[in-house]
């Protein structure tokens, strides 16, 4: 049974809980600070347009999820706000994310890889990352589990073989 949304006081206390979703979306999906900024913004118009239709009944964070990631991909393919290869950070990205000095390394590359990604695989991806189920990613991606196990099992591949060349090349895992 479909429960409707409450007011405007609940989208926006939803919201607040899960803004660190729309930060690593619009960080995944813009070039510069002031796309992710643009992003975001346009992300909560279209999750605030879409709330009336909202199935109370169904976890929040996947809705919004499916709504974001949506968002973001058809703006990256309409390439209004064209998605980068590789995303550098800049110091304030770096400073935002709170990491240490000596995994700087780390997260540059990480990020470099997932703005590499296709749309799908990005978004597939940052929901993993998320710590969102097999089960939850395919349900926002709309893809079978099996779908998600294989495509992520293949991404940790070749991120290991980009964060270790050598042992990639020696057959290492």
């Amino acid at each position: 049974m479909k429960r409707e949304p409450s007011g405007e006081a609940d989208f926006v206390a939803r919201l607040e809980r899960h803004a660190g979703v729309l930060r690593k979306i619009a960080f995944s999906y813009s070039r510069s600070a002031a796309d992710r900024r643009d992003l975001e913004q346009e992300i909560v118009a279209q999750l605030w347009r879409a709330w009336p239709g909202y199935d109370g009944s169904r976890p929040f964070a996947t809705w919004m999820y499916r709504v974001a990631l949506n968002v973001a991909i058809s703006i990256a393919r309409s390439q209004r706000w064209q998605a980068p290869e590789a995303a550098p950070l800049d110091e304030a990205d770096v400073a935002a994310l709170d990491d240490t000095a000596e995994r700087e390394h780390g997260v540059r590359e990480l990020m470099a890889f997932i703005g590499g990604l296709d749309e799908l695989n990005r978004a597939l991806i940052l929901l993993y990352l998320e710590g969102q189920s097999y089960a939850e990613i395919a349900d926002v991606l709309g893809i079978s589990e099996t779908n998600v196990a294989t495509k992520i099992n293949r991404a940790k591949q070749t991120l290991r073989a980009r964060m270790n060349p050598q042992g990639a090349e020696h057959g290492a895992r």
